[in-house]
């Protein structure tokens, strides 16, 4: 049997129903373990994301909460948002839009927890940075510290490889590919000038990332956003009739989808599994990815930082994927199929959306927006492999990394990458595992900082300054 059809067996098995309930099941102990606070807090958190405090950076190469965020979602904001929903609701129907979201609100105090408790544990380098991330809390919040030591190798070996996998090849594969079909780029030229760009980003290290993701994030969502606004305000009519849909078939026993939201054919199961499936691919909730950047954040309070990073999930899938999906719902294009008969299916079926309002020029805007974000998570997963070799290798060997890093996003334009897909999504579920293992063993401890910390909420919601000492 080919490597590539075994990759492709591997990588179902290790995202079956049972990763998928580890990662949902982790999220609903988690909410519950810390008595809803992520939920109760929410609205304080997303107030809190552009405060003085957040933009505040610290001294010793820190680089501020707010960018720290922004380098988180460099990286969550990716492909997945455009084409992981339209596969979603292609395998489950639309219902899966519905529990997709669910996943995300649970997801909301995994990342919470992950980034609280990478921050708690961070360790700072001889430069005067701070480096942290699911290894170091492993390594040093486990009492267990030879299980801490093995869980923290394991999730670094394997997000090095994820990172040069799905977190570069396949995202500059992406990005070659929408530039071909819209402005007819040759993949070498897109490649070579892919490779380039994130070098010239990359060797500046967090500050440099952080600031060119404070720009591109804004405007590559912003842009987004408001073409999909336009796509929705142009379908508004069919919209209430797919909202009905959506929300009947999450929890319908089978139904064949038509009407408003087009023609699918789904199981409730069949919801349930990809919905969960994207959702938990597409805001990393549970993985340990996000915390890195987050130990890097100048913020003095773990508790504040975990607040701050889970803002993430809403933003990247509660916002920019459920856009997506009421596009693809209302502009009743999903069920679609091709002149061979084939279905529509990811990246094409969403702007096959955008295009039943804004013609061709939607066609152009999903594939610039699908270049933006993919490099955006070039950007984002350069800054997690190299923390994780660093932990690896003492903080050695990091230039070599960069250049490597480089070459791969050119090797990713420029070739077919069925095996790399398979074998990246294999090493993110290597991440996740040990992740929230560790989670698990230190959710009393997540629980324990979050509860110590809300009087500071009530504080700040009152608006009463803090008395002088």
């Amino acid at each position: 049997m080919p490597v590539s059809q075994w990759a492709a067996r591997i990588d179902q098995l290790v995202w079956g129903p049972w990763m998928l309930a580890l990662l949902v099941g982790t999220g609903a102990f988690l909410t519950l373990r810390t008595r809803f606070l992520p939920w109760r807090n929410l609205g304080w958190a997303l107030k809190s994301t552009f405060s003085r405090e957040a933009r505040s950076a610290g001294e010793g190469g820190e680089v501020s909460p707010l960018s720290a965020l922004m380098t988180t979602l460099a990286a969550t904001i990716g492909t997945g948002n455009i084409a992981g929903v339209a596969t979603a609701l292609v395998a489950g129907g639309p219902g899966a839009l519905v529990w997709m979201e669910l996943s995300a609100l649970l997801g909301l105090s995994s990342k919470c927890a992950e980034c609280l408790l990478a921050v708690k544990y961070r360790r700072k380098t001889g430069q005067g940075e701070f480096r942290g991330g699911p290894m170091y809390t492993m390594r040093c919040g486990l009492r267990q510290r030879r299980l801490g030591a093995a869980l923290a190798f394991f999730f670094a070996v394997s997000t090095v490889l994820a990172s040069l996998g799905m977190g570069n090849m396949a995202q500059s594969n992406s990005v070659a590919a929408a530039l071909a079909g819209s402005f007819g780029v040759p993949a070498r030229i897109t490649g070579a000038a892919t490779a380039v760009l994130a070098l010239a980003v990359i060797l500046g290290g967090i500050r440099r990332i952080a600031r060119v993701a404070g720009v591109v994030v804004p405007f590559m969502a912003a842009l987004y956003l408001l073409a999909g606004l336009a796509v929705l305000l142009g379908r508004l009519p069919a919209l209430p009739g797919a909202v009905a849909q959506i929300l009947r078939l999450a929890v319908s026993p089978a139904a064949a989808a038509g009407g408003a939201a087009g023609t699918i054919t789904a199981s409730i199961l069949d919801a349930a599994r990809w919905g969960i499936a994207r959702g938990c691919f597409s805001n990393e909730a549970g993985m340990g990815s996000a915390a890195i950047p987050a130990a890097s954040a100048a913020s003095s309070s773990p508790a504040r930082q975990g607040y701050l990073n889970m803002t993430g999930t809403v933003v990247d899938t509660l916002v920019v994927c459920t856009v997506t999906g009421l596009c693809i719902c209302a502009s009743g294009v999903l069920g679609a199929t091709d002149a061979s008969g084939a279905p529509i299916n990811g990246a094409a079926l969403t702007s096959l959306a955008f295009q039943t309002v804004l013609g061709p020029l939607g066609g152009l805007l999903v594939d610039v927006c699908i270049a933006l974000f993919a490099f955006s998570t070039i950007l984002g997963w350069a800054y997690y492999g190299e923390t994780a070799l660093a932990y690896l290798t003492g903080g050695r060997g990091l230039l070599p990394y960069r250049l490597v890093y480089a070459l791969a996003a050119y090797i990713g334009a420029v070739e077919s990458l069925e095996l790399v897909w398979n074998l990246s999504d294999i090493f993110n579920a290597l991440m996740a595992v040990p992740n929230l293992v560790c989670l698990l063993l230190l959710s009393g401890t997540a629980a324990r900082e979050l509860r110590a910390f809300q009087p500071v909420i009530r504080r700040e919601r009152r608006k009463v300054p803090r008395r002088r000492r």
